[in-house]
């Protein structure tokens, strides 16, 4: 179990990081242009009212003060209010929070589901057509930008066919997964051709291997060494790159949700940056901040279980 030490002090060393990030976010916020107050009132609101809105969300403090109040919000597990919506950041990402995880888990399984499959006929055909069709799909699909192919989806099988719906997200459960299949497949085959590229040459380099080699010569059949031997050993560095590419998938759901209408916290994000509602923005940053930073912690778990050699 010294394996899994790390567990332990792991936690204490992404202290100085989400502090840090709590820095970068509070100062990135303050530097958006225009006033949050007069965005609240609009164009013809007098001073006085202004004033009142800036000294009832502590707008009127120094930006040193306010930093304290964010901070101190955070330990009492609150982070303001919302200038905007009129209720706790908390509750109210709370309440979008379902969505976006729901599209952020449906996406890594899609992506898992197309890259395994493709890379595992690139490897064991590597160098011949299969080989080399599945190296020009992973290049094609790495050019295009995400919100672009989840427009041509949308057009393709909503609007074309008539098969999913455009946008939103459901009440029932079986509406949810229908409106979260063309969100997810547009990050999925985003995402799979980073992981099959990946896993393609971790695989080519696991049937090399003394370990392929040996099964090989107890008489194993191909299949069962790819199988048993090969893949096993070629998921450790696709897991570390799986998580460092879920954190570019957490901030990607900003565009996606936008593009989708999805009523998650990307679009939350959004709204509240052309609102100025700091209080939200500092508040969604942190949780993409504290989520990503539990991912690739679970990453680390998962890689150690994978490989007993690894040591963190």
């Amino acid at each position: 179990m010294h394996r899994y030490r790390f567990v332990l002090l792991r936690p204490l060393q992404f202290l100085p990081v989400i502090f840090g990030i709590s820095i970068i976010t509070f100062i990135l916020v303050r530097l958006i242009p225009g006033d949050p107050a007069r965005v609240l009132l609009g164009t013809r609101a007098t001073p006085t009212a202004i004033a009142n809105i800036r000294a009832q969300f502590g707008l009127d403090e120094p930006i040193w003060l306010q930093y304290f109040y964010f901070l101190r919000n955070l330990g009492n597990g609150e982070m303001g209010k919302s200038i905007l919506y009129k209720i706790d950041v908390l509750n109210l990402i709370a309440t979008r929070i379902e969505p976006t995880l729901a599209l952020v888990i449906c996406s890594v399984l899609l992506s898992i589901a197309i890259a395994v499959p493709m890379a595992s006929i690139a490897a064991r055909n590597a160098g011949r057509a299969p080989d080399h069709a599945v190296r020009i799909i992973s290049t094609f699909g790495i050019g295009f930008p995400p919100f672009w192919l989840g427009l041509m989806l949308i057009i393709l099988f909503s609007v074309k066919l008539d098969l999913l719906p455009v946008s939103g997200y459901g009440s029932t459960l079986g509406d949810k997964l229908a409106h979260l299949i063309l969100p997810s497949l547009t990050i999925a085959l985003s995402l799979s051709t980073v992981l099959t590229r990946s896993l393609r040459a971790a695989m080519i380099e696991g049937l090399k291997s003394d370990v392929a080699t040996a099964a090989r010569a107890r008489g194993m059949p191909e299949r069962i060494v790819f199988w048993r031997h090969v893949l096993p050993n070629s998921l450790v560095p696709t897991i570390n790159l799986l998580a460092v590419n879920t954190g570019w998938l957490i901030g990607g759901t900003v565009v996606i949700e936008s593009v989708f209408a999805l009523p998650g916290m990307g679009q939350l994000l959004v709204r509240a940056i052309f609102s100025r509602d700091y209080m939200v923005v500092q508040g969604v940053a942190m949780v993409f901040a504290c989520a990503t930073v539990l991912v690739n912690f679970l990453a680390d778990i998962a890689t150690v279980a994978a490989d007993p050699r690894v040591k963190l």
